[in-house]
């Protein structure tokens, strides 16, 4: 039994060439092909929905493909705090450069990068491919499959949702409908003596994901722990091919 545990450490040690940031449940996004829609929940409320562009490619995680993965992922790392709306980035650097939405002739990752890391077996490549949720100039055709892989949203939408997302936030991307889910509530709060209503603002401690809002996570009774285990494994099992393949 413990040789077993150490040989399945040994494997989720061999596939993250990257630090896994913790999972945190209280924050969850529901990403729909068929709807072109982000919705974002906290503590299983809806916050906000938002127009997106999933990957004019289809859907999948080969590598060269250009497709965006399904499954569930989390958000592993988040670029460009504080940066102009419109900034253009290359390479995860900004360039300096601004662009207005719709600017003719560009398409560069602008305003904001979500960097996801799959949980799955079926999505195991999705951080090394550097699949983000992003700004896009390409405004106009936000709504439809338009990206090479990535979720691109407006630029002042992935700004706003930067904000409101945190790092080892849950992401899903579904090929359905966005599911049904409640509308959080808005609560009173004192400020400087004024009852002010602050809206998207939840109650603490933080709750797990719920069952109602979200679709069932493969196989139904996996846990977080048990899909991360189950992508970096088939990591391994990829990482393991390419290396027979080079020997031959």
């Amino acid at each position: 039994m413990l040789r077993a545990l150490a040989v399945i450490f040994g494997l989720i040690s061999a596939a993250s060439a990257y630090a896994i940031a913790p999972l945190d449940t209280s924050s969850q996004l529901v990403i729909s092909v068929r709807d072109q829609k982000l919705m974002l929940l906290r503590n299983g409320e809806k916050v906000a929905i938002y127009p997106i562009s999933t990957s004019m490619f289809g859907l999948g995680d080969a590598w060269g493909r250009m497709t965006t993965p399904l499954g569930w992922l989390a958000v592993e790392k988040k670029i460009g705090d504080n940066v102009p709306v419109g900034a253009v980035f290359h390479n995860r650097r900004l360039t300096g450069e601004v662009l207005q939405p719709n600017a003719p002739g560009r398409d560069p990752i602008t305003t904001r990068i979500i960097w996801l890391r799959g949980l799955e077996a079926q999505n195991a490549h999705a951080f090394q491919r550097c699949i983000y949720i992003h700004g896009t100039p390409e405004e106009n055709k936000i709504g439809r499959p338009a990206s090479y892989g990535c979720i691109r949203m407006k630029s002042k939408d992935v700004a706003e949702l930067y904000a409101q997302v945190p790092v080892g936030a849950m992401v899903q991307i579904i090929p359905d409908r966005l599911p049904k889910a409640e509308k959080a509530k808005p609560r009173q709060e004192m400020s400087g003596g004024v009852v002010a209503v602050a809206a998207n603002v939840t109650p603490e401690p933080p709750q797990q994901i719920s069952a109602t809002t979200l679709a069932t996570p493969p196989s139904g009774s996996l846990s977080v722990e048990q899909m991360r285990m189950a992508g970096a494994l088939a990591g391994a099992r990829q990482k393991a091919k390419l290396a027979s393949n080079k020997r031959w």
